[in-house]
């Protein structure tokens, strides 16, 4: 048998003679025999007696694989197109059956290793040289990793496709959750099924912004700077929406609080109140509402995750801004005719000397000033607010109105909302809570 050495194409397989092919034909039924039991032995996977599908799928790809790879032999351009589209076509039926590549791969090493040892027991009698044998066997390994990586391609593909289909239930299912009025219970199971998703009891809905660690002055219209956290993965997640979304399932479970909190680290993020799962909407409702006023600063983002929970006073305090604006109108009337600096003086006074039990020392020690400026402030509040500093009811509007102030005050340019047609910043007007 002649053995020059020549390449065609070059590649190794116009290193081989041509006339070998016609020697492999006759033994190739032999030899698929053969791989097929050595695998079934030492793969586990493959061994399903009573599967004839499977026993027929595993003859299938494996004749193939020889009469592929003798017609190249015979022809080094043979097109590889069908046998690659094959493997593909495996690597996504193993990935439609939910299990890994791994026993398919053993089973291509299992059988390049059959063929292998048939190839050198039967060398001297089609007399391949040893040359040409060490060319067969280095094209062996490079044919089993062209199939392999097409099988690898295949499984990708599909994975990829599952699992952005599950994705996109979820993103719909969110949707449902946060319908407003709710989606009926049923469409939601249904939903959830489909997209793999078990039935919570309670959820929590989380609203993202922009990352702490953003500059203050960064313009709030452009798009929120939100990483690609690493969530739980029956959380359900929507970064695409306006204002990016989530839905935590069983958020007061063991546990829970910490994975959000370490899977939001960085990351500015609202996560609203514990609600039965119907009641998504009104748990994101909260969120963005605790989000929105973050924003502004009114409440403090100490780099961590904030709970709509801890700050309900707040979100009650802000949930009507025009009516609180009416009632410091009405309520701080009497500071209306004072310099801006003089309001806030008497202003953090009395908040101080409502909050305190109306105990002058204790609002000393509160706002760090001698207990005789701090007498000298109440007296002119007794002067300015008469008897109403003794009217429980008027202590208690003095006390939501002066809260409110305080929220506002370190914002340059905030303030109340003032009632319709009223003038913003009106010089003396005390709902402009903005310090002097």
């Amino acid at each position: 048998m002649a053995d020059d050495g020549s390449t065609t194409h070059g590649s190794l397989w116009a290193n081989l003679p041509r006339e070998l092919a016609d020697h492999m034909r006759p033994h190739l039924d032999e030899v698929a025999d053969d791989m097929i039991h050595e695998i079934q032995t030492r793969v586990r996977e493959y061994d399903r007696p009573g599967d004839g599908s499977y026993s027929g799928t595993l003859r299938l790809a494996v004749e193939r694989v020889l009469h592929y790879f003798v017609d190249r032999v015979g022809d080094p351009g043979h097109d590889s197109a069908q046998v690659a589209d094959f493997f593909r076509a495996i690597g996504r039926g193993e990935a439609g059956e939910g299990r890994s590549l791994d026993a398919m791969q053993t089973a291509m090493r299992v059988g390049g290793m059959v063929a292998w040892r048939r190839l050198t027991e039967g060398a001297d009698a089609l007399e391949v040289s040893p040359r040409t044998l060490g060319t067969v066997g280095e094209i062996l390994l490079e044919f089993q990793d062209e199939l392999a990586h097409a099988a690898a391609e295949g499984y990708s593909q599909a994975r990829a496709a599952v699992a952005g289909e599950k994705q996109r239930r979820r993103r719909r299912l969110l949707d449902l959750l946060l319908a407003d009025p709710p989606a009926a219970r049923e469409a939601i199971a249904d939903l959830a099924a489909a997209a793999h998703w078990p039935l919570a009891r309670t959820v929590a809905a989380v609203a993202l912004g922009r990352r702490h660690q953003d500059a203050p002055g960064q313009d709030v219209r452009q798009p929120p700077d939100v990483r690609r956290p690493a969530f739980p993965p029956d959380v359900l997640v929507d970064l695409g929406r306006r204002t990016p979304s989530l839905i935590v399932p069983d958020p007061d479970g063991p546990g829970r609080a910490k994975l959000v909190d370490r899977a939001l680290a960085g990351t500015l993020a609202v996560v609203g109140p514990t609600v039965p799962l119907l009641e998504a909407a009104r748990s994101m409702q909260w969120a963005r509402r605790t989000l929105g006023l973050v924003q502004r600063g009114v409440i403090e983002a100490d780099g961590g995750v904030i709970r709509s929970v801890e700050h309900m006073s707040t979100l009650i305090l802000f949930q009507d801004e025009g009516l609180i604006a009416s009632l410091a109108d009405l309520r701080l009337a009497p500071l209306a005719h004072l310099r801006p600096g003089q309001q806030d003086r008497l202003a953090e006074t009395l908040l101080a000397w409502l909050q305190s039990g109306r105990n002058a020392n204790e609002v000393a020690m509160r706002l760090h000033v001698h207990p005789q400026t701090v007498r000298y402030r109440l007296r002119q509040l007794e002067d300015l607010f008469g008897d109403q500093l003794l009217d429980p009811d008027l202590r208690f509007d003095l006390e939501i109105v002066l809260r409110a102030r305080a929220l506002l005050a370190g914002n340059a340019g905030e303030r109340i909302l003032q009632p319709a047609g009223e003038a913003v910043g009106e010089p003396g007007r005390v709902v402009t809570f903005r310090r002097s």
